[in-house]
């Protein structure tokens, strides 16, 4: 593993490194911010997983999360959004290809031979930072935006007690429904072979439940939140009676402005259940 850079932040150090990947077969590139309690032992770790055309650098960047993170104690990883390289297969439509794995394991050409996100996120990665740094693998929690909320909310409904809490800004919510969303799942995936209890956050929360508490903000001026379908995902949290929160945040949009103006609770909020 490369250590691109490192710079000392909020007391920490935030990293970026790259390796490579066997699960996506090319290198990957994460950023990782250790808070300074990590300098005295493994710390609690915050996966922020980003939307769409995104690298691991641009949350890192603009979502001001160090400083809460360092004021909590706690790590934050920012992983990239998709395989990237030469052959590394790419589209012209910014919500496919690069900057766009929508955290899924491709199974169709030409996507399949790197473009395995959901292993990457949820396997490889976590081995790699468990014993490369001070992150401690028992207490975990994973928030996202947009495309990452989608993966953070199906992944912690995959993985039954890996994860303390979830929560999301302006998640992709019920992929199934929305067209817009389901486009690029069925390039991955395949028409008709799409296992969405597994990809859609609202059939997931039905049929696997999450138990943890959940925070989702959504804005109400977001461009894109009829493919979002915020209401389905509050629909599901009230069916399913879960400790979930949504909060319509007014006139607030689907920009790192909405992010970082609540960066601060959703911190806060993974920080209360991480510590206990």
């Amino acid at each position: 593993m490369e250590a691109v850079s490192e710079n000392r932040c909020f007391g920490g150090v935030q990293g970026v490194y790259r390796h490579p990947s066997g699960v996506c077969g090319c290198d990957m590139t994460f950023g990782l911010f250790l808070p300074e309690e990590a300098e005295a032992g493994p710390v609690p770790v915050i996966w922020y997983l980003s939307g769409l055309t995104c690298t691991h650098e641009n949350a890192m960047v603009k979502a001001g999360a160090q400083q809460w993170a360092a004021e909590q104690g706690v790590a934050l990883i920012f992983p990239d959004t998709s395989p990237r390289g030469e052959g590394v297969a790419d589209d012209e439509m910014y919500n496919l290809g690069t900057g766009a794995g929508f955290y899924v394991n491709a199974t169709q050409d030409p996507w399949a031979a790197n473009y395995r996100m959901w292993d990457y996120v949820a396997e490889e990665l976590p081995r790699l930072l468990v014993n490369a740094f001070a992150i401690d693998e028992e207490r975990q929690s994973i928030m996202g935006h947009s495309m990452g909320g989608h993966g953070a909310l199906t992944i912690a409904m995959a993985y039954p007690g890996r994860f303390s809490s979830v929560s999301a800004f302006a998640p992709i919510t019920h992929p199934s429904e929305s067209d817009w969303a389901k486009k690029p799942i069925h390039a991955y995936l395949g028409e008709g072979q799409v296992d969405w209890t597994r990809h859609d956050a609202c059939l997931s929360l039905r049929a696997n439940g999450f138990a943890g508490p959940m925070l989702i903000d959504q804005g109400t001026s977001d461009q894109f939140i009829d493919a979002l379908m915020p209401e389905a995902l509050a629909a599901a949290i009230t069916e399913t009676r879960h400790p979930g929160t949504v909060r319509m945040q007014k006139s607030y949009d689907h920009s790192y402005f909405f992010v970082s103006t609540f960066m601060e609770d959703h911190v806060a909020f993974h920080a209360e259940a991480l510590y206990g």
